[in-house]
């Protein structure tokens, strides 16, 4: 009987200790099993069943004692019911790990499970659990080896000797058998399971202690591969879905001219992988997980120069090689032969001693019995450091982004004066009339040929970048177009709400600007739109300035043109005209010196310093960032009651120049009253709002303030304002 005991014990019963499940089954009886919390064996020796049904938990022991031995005593039944107990939970726990550690999966054709459940999914951390546990049904099944040599060795065997024996096992075996149990039942994978795995950490029992932190350490050797696949190699390896970094469904490198390699792998750094929270542990911060996402991103972007970086910079480093080596016969054949080497002749992005010193840290990691939270962050953190190194390495000296972000400043940002003033004075024939859609974009091409070839020098290596594009027109452009196609310039009729429509068929004129491969980490298509935003805005305060000046000067010669009579009268009459006239060229001259000078300047020259001060590729993306956004906040663009009221007052603007223009006609009295009235309320409101305490109090307030102060130096504005609100006042009648 004691042999049959120990076989038991090892999950195989027989004719002495049965299972009833197993006996059931055989008999043809049906089994009904019911869900239950409870762990371990009924006390009863006999289980409560009818002639056809057995009713069992899933956590029932299903061991027994043969119902026909009645010579045993009620203590002796006790004493084998809770060694039994010991045998059933190996059983279940061996064949949890039979399941798991199956590797038939991998010739198998399917992934994954046919209902969409996971169920059936493959899981390396399950295996890796189960590879835990067959540690410790090793030592179980050694401990019942040992029982068997005592029982052999003693000439009277007690039943005793194999409680005795077995002991340590009571306070392992039930909980481990619970928690397989919960992992099957919740269908518990990847950062899941290990959540699960470091709460059965935390408990007072020290055996079980050790054996969870075991099974933990176990399933974080799997995370450490995927670890140092990612963070060292810039691999995914992730044929389960378990890993908290996970691939973005979709996501498809968009570029058109672009080499299909460098598009999937932009696509891959702006949109193609992601922190998944589900699979990420509890005891990994978002931070942390954030920064492992970065590492391999990095990773992947120092691995895979694209093929145009490849030859660009193996071409400038064998330029620099002959100046200070002295080339050989085969170099110099290698160097100018027509066909580029195969081989990456440039420095190396991340070296192999770099990439070894990584995985050095990482296999630390995966060395420790525990895992030490601070360990592991100090760790990641370090990692993370040496990517954004490199990775800064790459953008700002290779790639050259100090040049590039000049030129953006340049052109983008009105910065070469100069050219974009050459450039308007060259076109201004050409905008004075309607645009066609079908030859826009052709027919500005020549000024601006024009003005580059008369302001820009050959030393700009960076304007071929650039180029005019003209978006399809608007609806409003096109109507007022229709409407009156021998106006010099498309100006919105007073009957349509100039607070929301363009002023001109011009108005989307906009720069493209040519990025080439790593640039394209930094400056993305929103990026580029945001750059886009501010240059029409620019461009548009340039373009009325300069015909408030034509027509300052087209209104002197008309006067030089008079007779002496006739000036007198014409003064005195057109002097309401040049009045208002002048008081728009105050506030557009003041409103661009303000976001010349006192925005685009300074934010300039803080990016600059930033720059300098800074080795680390995301600083230098935030510092970028920060610094567009400085620019589009300053500048009022992101207040829509700022921009729609500016918007409005280059309308006028317009208007009164158009006035201006058709003077030989007559001088149009009424319609100067109109804007002169329009522009003083729109001028009186814009001041109004920038002085308001929401502004005051906000990152605009040291520029904003400068601003007011030379609008208002003399206090004009706000004595206007407040008449302005006075004449608002309904008049009582007399």
């Amino acid at each position: 009987m004691l042999h049959e005991l120990l076989l038991a014990l090892v999950g195989c019963t027989g004719d002495v200790f049965v299972d009833v499940k197993q006996q059931a089954s055989a008999l043809g009886l049906t089994t009904t099993t019911t869900s239950s919390s409870t762990t371990g064996c009924s006390s009863s020796p006999h289980p409560q069943q009818d002639s056809s049904t057995l009713t069992t938990t899933d956590d029932d022991c299903t061991f027994r004692l043969a119902p026909d031995l009645s010579f045993l005593q009620h203590s002796e039944r006790e004493v084998l019911d809770k060694l039994l107990r010991l045998g059933f939970y190996y059983r279940e726990l061996n064949n949890f790990c039979l399941q798991s550690r199956n590797l038939s999966w991998i010739n198998s054709s399917y992934p994954h499970s046919t209902d969409g459940s996971n169920a059936k999914q493959p899981s390396v951390y399950r295996r890796a659990l189960a590879n835990g546990i067959v540690e410790v049904l090793a030592v179980y099944r050694s401990a019942v080896l040992q029982v068997e040599q005592a029982l052999m060795s003693d000439p009277v065997p007690v039943l005793a000797s194999v409680t005795q024996g077995l002991y340590q096992f009571e306070g392992l075996l039930p909980p481990l058998h619970a928690l397989i149990r919960e992992v099957e039942r919740e269908e518990l994978r990847g950062g899941r399971l290990l959540n699960l795995l470091h709460a059965k950490c935390h408990c007072g029992v020290p055996e079980l202690q050790a054996c969870m932190q075991r099974l933990l350490w176990h399933g974080h050797q799997v995370m450490y591969r995927q670890l140092e696949a990612w963070m060292v190699y810039g691999l995914l390896q992730d044929q389960h879905q378990e890993f908290f970094v996970s691939r973005q469904q979709g996501a498809e490198g968009t570029a058109n001219n672009e080499h299909p390699t460098e598009a999937a792998h932009l696509a891959d750094w702006h949109s193609g992988f992601c922190v998944s929270l589900e699979m990420l542990p509890e005891y990994i911060t978002l931070q942390v997980a954030e920064s492992i996402l970065f590492v391999g991103k990095a990773l992947q972007v120092l691995r895979n120069p694209s093929l145009s970086f490849r030859s660009h910079v193996s071409s400038s480093h064998g330029v620099a090689s002959k100046t200070f080596t002295r080339p050989n016969a085969a170099t110099q054949a290698t160097k100018f032969s027509a066909q580029p080497s195969s081989d990456y002749q440039g420095p190396e992005l991340l070296s192999p001693a770099q990439a070894n010193n990584i995985a050095s840290m990482l296999r630390d990691l995966k060395k420790a019995p525990n895992f030490h939270k601070m360990s592991f962050e100090r760790a990641v953190d370090s990692i993370r450091a040496t990517a954004a190194t490199h990775l800064w390495q790459l953008v700002v000296v290779h790639a050259d982004l100090i040049g590039h972000l000049k030129a953006l400043k340049d052109y983008f940002l009105l910065a070469k004066g100069d050219f974009f003033q050459c450039f308007l004075e060259e076109s201004r024939s050409l905008m004075r009339l309607p645009p066609r859609p079908p030859t826009a974009e052709a027919d500005l091409k020549v000024p601006f040929q024009q003005a580059a070839t008369k302001t820009i020098g050959d030393d700009d290596k960076y304007f071929s970048r650039v180029s005019l594009r003209m978006p399809q027109l608007t609806s409003t452009a096109a109507v007022n177009n229709e409407v009156d196609p021998k106006r010099p310039r498309s100006i919105t009729d007073s009957s349509v709400s100039s607070d929301t429509s363009p002023y001109d068929g011009w108005d989307g004129l906009t720069l493209e600007y040519s990025i080439d491969w790593p640039l394209q980490l930094l400056f993305t298509r929103d990026v580029l739109a945001k750059y886009s935003k501010v240059f029409q805005y620019l461009l548009r305060l340039k373009r009325i300035q300069l015909e408030l000046e034509k027509s300052w000067a087209e209104a002197m010669q008309q006067d030089r043109a008079d007779s002496a009579q006739q000036r007198g009268d014409s003064r005195q009459q057109r002097m309401p005209m040049w009045r208002v006239r002048q008081h728009m060229t105050y506030l557009i001259t003041n409103l661009q010196f303000y976001i010349q000078v006192d925005v685009i300047e300074s934010q300039w020259k803080l990016l600059q310093e930033r720059l300098e001060a800074s080795k680390d590729f995301t600083e230098l993306a935030r510092f970028h960032q920060e610094y567009l956004a400085a620019l589009i906040t300053q500048s009022f663009l992101d207040i829509g009651s700022v921009s729609r009221i500016l918007d409005s007052i280059i309308n006028l603007c317009l208007q009164l120049c158009h006035i201006i223009e058709q003077e030989d006609g007559g001088l149009n009295l009424t319609e100067l009253d109109r804007i002169t009235e329009e522009f003083n309320k729109k001028s009186n409101s814009l001041y109004t709002i920038l002085r308001s305490s929401k502004l005051a109090g906000s990152q605009r307030a040291p520029f904003l303030r400068q601003f007011l102060l030379r609008l208002n130096y003399n206090s004009f504005f706000e004595a206007t304002a407040r008449g302005a609100l006075n004449m608002g006042r309904p008049r009582t009648a007399h």
